[in-house]
């Protein structure tokens, strides 16, 4: 195949890595697997970092997961522009290693969430919303305990005043996240970390919808460009 290269990463107590893949090949790329204790990145354009319990998410969610040798390699590449998403344990990994804004925290009520939900697109300039129409509202599976955003108030405001909230949930805010917030980006828009798994949307055959398909199609729309 040829085309855009993108890597998805395997920890220990990855669950969603194969899916993730799979969301690459619809969306016409290629995707190559990462290892956790290899720092080699392999050449790929874009990194993934999937969903899961990476480590038992013993400590904290994602806080080993960031001392990974493939995420110290992944760091350095988000810093030189490489497009980076997180998803659900993949955001909170990208927290840890600060590469995003505050922290992801035991739901509101301590129960785990598994769900279709509705989420409304706040930025569509990031390397990973290109796709979306500002305002429109998709249907993504969510599924968590750790899942409550949460940082101090200062950074509440500067992510809304830089335009830094990408997905906001509507119709009902599942796990208590501050402002509804339901993913993030970097100050640059090539880094974004959303708590609902777009892997499990891009066949309405399978999932409640194709919306998190979008996702992965613009990231690749930003490669091709660049």
């Amino acid at each position: 195949m040829t085309g855009p290269r993108v890597g998805v990463v395997t920890f220990p107590g990855t669950l969603d890595d194969t899916d993730a893949e799979r969301a690459v090949r619809y969306a016409d790329a290629e995707p190559v697997s990462l290892w956790h204790a290899d720092a080699d990145l392999k050449g790929v354009d874009a990194v993934v970092i999937p969903g899961g319990f990476s480590y038992g998410d013993y400590l904290r969610a994602g806080a080993i997961a960031r001392f990974s040798p493939v995420m110290t390699s992944v760091i350095e590449a988000a810093h030189k522009g490489m497009p980076v998403l997180g998803i659900c344990n993949g955001f909170q990994v990208l927290c840890e290693a600060g590469l995003l804004p505050g922290a992801l925290v035991r739901n509101e009520g301590l129960h785990f969430i598994c769900r279709d939900q509705w989420l409304r697109v706040e930025n569509n300039t990031t390397a990973w919303s290109t796709r979306y129409d500002a305002g429109a509202e998709i249907l993504i599976p969510m599924k968590n305990i750790d899942g409550c955003y949460v940082a101090d108030q200062p950074t509440l405001d500067m992510l809304e005043a830089e335009g830094r909230v990408v997905f906001r949930y509507v119709d009902g805010n599942p796990n208590g996240s501050r402002a509804d917030i339901a993913g993030i980006t970097s100050s640059n828009g090539r880094v974004v970390g959303l708590m609902p798994h777009p892997e499990h949307a891009i066949d309405a055959l399978t999932g409640p919808s194709d919306d998190g398909l979008g996702i992965f199609y613009s990231a690749l729309d930003s490669l091709v460009s660049a």
